[in-house]
C-alpha cells in the first residue's frame, strides 16, 4: 500500500516525524544490524533534521539479544511502539530489515501489524538463503510468505538475483522492487603502508561456520606453497571458535593462524586497517559488508562469487574469485594474491575506486532517502561528512 492511500492526517509533513529502522538491534543481527546502524549513524543531528523538515531515523529492536522466548516480548514491545507512533501521527513509516528463518516470521508480524494500523512499510531484504528456506516451507507457509511480501509499499533487494526471486517466485510487482547496494563508512583508522612489515596479514571476518567456508579455508592454509614464516592469518568472529581452533591444531597451522573471537566495530576496523588480504570463501552470501569494508580500506579481496558478489565485483579486476569448497583453488588464489605484488596493488586500487563509485555511505543513504521520500512522504537528512566513528557512536 502506497502512502498516497493513507488518510491525509497520517501523511502530512509535520515537525517531529520519524521513521523506524526495524531489525535485531544487537550485534546478533550480523550484517543486517550493521547496515541499519550505519544508516542511523549517517543521519544529521536532531536540530538539522528539525530545521529541514525531515524525519529522524530511529532504531526499532525486533529481536533482542537473549533467548527466543524473550524475543517475543521484544517483538510485542516493538509493535506497541508502532501503534503509539501511529496514534500520535508522528510515525511516517517503518523500514523493515528482513532475513530468513525466524526473521521472516518476526518481520512478517511487523509488516502485517503496520498494514492493519495504516503505517506504510519498506521491506529491505538482506537474506542470502531465503530462496532455500522458502522452498523448504509447506505450501500454506509459502502462500503466507507471498502475501506478506505483497503488503509493503516497496521491497528493497541487494541485487539482480534477489530481484528475480521476489518477482518470479514471491509475486512482487517489478515496479515495487528497488535494488539498493549497501554502503559502508569511510575508514577512520590509518591504513598500514604496504611493505612496512615483513609479515603478510590475511583476515577472515565473519561468523565462523561451514556456510562461510571456514573448514575449507583452514584446509587450504595447510597445503604447501605458503611462506608461513612471514604469514599471519586471523579469523575473527563468533561461532564454534573452539572447534575450529582444534581443527587448526590438528592441521598443524596453529603457528601462524590465530582466532580473535567476536570483535566489535572498533576492533574489526583496526584489524582491517592492518590487513593485506581479506578472504571469504563462502557457499552463500548476499552482499557482505565485510567485503565493502575491505574495498573502502584498499584491502585486496579473495572471495567466492556467490549471491550478489559477482554482479558487483570482477575477477582479477577488484577481487580474486575462488570457488566454494575448492580447497586447492582457495589455496592457489590466496597464494597468487600474496605473492604477486602487482596484482595485489591493482586489486587494492581498483577496489577502492569501486567503493568511491558505488559503496560509500553517502550514496547508500541517498538511495534509501529517495525511497523513503517516495513511500513515506518524508526522509532522513544525512551528515555532511561520509565518515562515521568506528566505535559505533553517532
Amino acid at each position: 500500500m502506497r502512502s498516497e492511500s493513507l488518510p491525509r492526517s497520517a501523511i502530512r509533513e509535520r515537525e517531529g516525524r520519524y521513521i523506524y529502522i526495524a531489525c535485531p538491534w544487537t550485534p546478533m543481527g550480523g550484517g543486517m544490524f550493521k547496515v541499519a546502524d550505519y544508516l542511523i549513524q549517517a543521519q544529521a543531528s536532531s536540530a538539522a533534521i528539525a530545521s529541514a523538515n525531515a524525519a529522524e531515523l530511529r532504531p526499532l529492536d525486533t529481536r533482542g539479544g537473549a533467548n527466543a522466548l524473550y524475543s517475543f516480548w521484544v517483538l510485542a514491545t516493538a509493535l506497541a511502539r508502532i501503534a503509539r507512533g501511529r496514534l500520535s501521527g508522528r510515525l511516517a513509516g517503518v523500514h523493515v530489515n528482513m532475513a530468513e528463518r525466524l526473521s521472516l516470521f518476526r518481520k512478517g508480524a511487523v509488516i502485517v501489524a503496520c498494514r492493519a494500523l495504516g503505517v506504510p512499510v519498506v521491506l529491505h531484504l538482506h537474506a542470502a538463503q531465503l530462496h532455500h528456506f522458502y522452498h523448504s516451507l509447506s505450501r500454506p507457509l509459502q502462500v503466507l510468505t507471498r502475501w506478506v511480501f505483497s503488503l509493503p509499499a516497496s521491497c528493497v533487494v541487494l541485487g539482480s538475483a534477489a530481484r528475480r526471486f521476489v518477482i518470479e517466485e514471491l509475486g512482487v510487482a517489478p515496479e515495487r522492487v528497488d535494488i539498493v547496494i549497501n554502503g559502508v563508512p569511510e575508514p577512520t583508522h590509518a591504513r598500514r603502508v604496504a611493505g612496512d612489515s615483513a609479515v603478510q596479514r590475511v583476515l577472515f571476518l565473519g561468523n565462523l561456520s561451514e556456510r562461510k567456508g571456514v573448514s575449507d579455508l583452514l584446509q587450504a592454509l595447510a597445503l604447501p606453497g605458503f611462506d608461513t614464516a612471514h604469514l599471519e592469518v586471523t579469523l575473527a568472529g563468533g561461532g564454534d571458535v573452539h572447534a575450529y581452533e582444534t581443527k587448526s591444531r590438528a592441521l598443524g597451522i596453529n603457528g601462524f593462524v590465530r582466532f580473535a573471537g567476536w570483535s566489535d566495530q572498533q576492533q574489526a576496523a583496526r584489524m582491517m586497517a592492518r590487513t593485506d588480504v581479506l578472504v571469504l570463501p563462502s557457499y552463500d552470501e548476499g552482499l557482505p559488508l565485510v567485503i565493502l569494508e575491505a574495498l573502502a580500506n584498499g584491502v585486496a579481496v579473495v572471495c567466492s562469487p556467490v549471491g550478489e558478489i559477482p554482479s558487483v565485483l570482477s575477477d582479477g579486476v577488484n577481487a580474486c574469485f575462488v570457488q566454494p569448497g575448492d580447497v586447492a583453488g582457495i589455496a592457489a588464489g590466496l597464494q597468487r594474491v600474496l605473492q604477486d605484488g602487482e596484482l595485489r596493488a591493482a586489486l587494492e586500487r581498483n577496489g577502492r575506486a569501486l567503493y568511491e563509485q558505488q559503496f560509500s555511505i553517502a550514496h547508500f543513504f541517498s538511495s534509501v532517502a529517495d525511497i523513503h521520500q517516495r513511500d513515506f512522504g518524508v526522509a532522513g537528512r544525512p551528515l555532511r561528512a561520509a565518515a562515521i566513528p568506528q566505535d559505533g557512536s553517532a
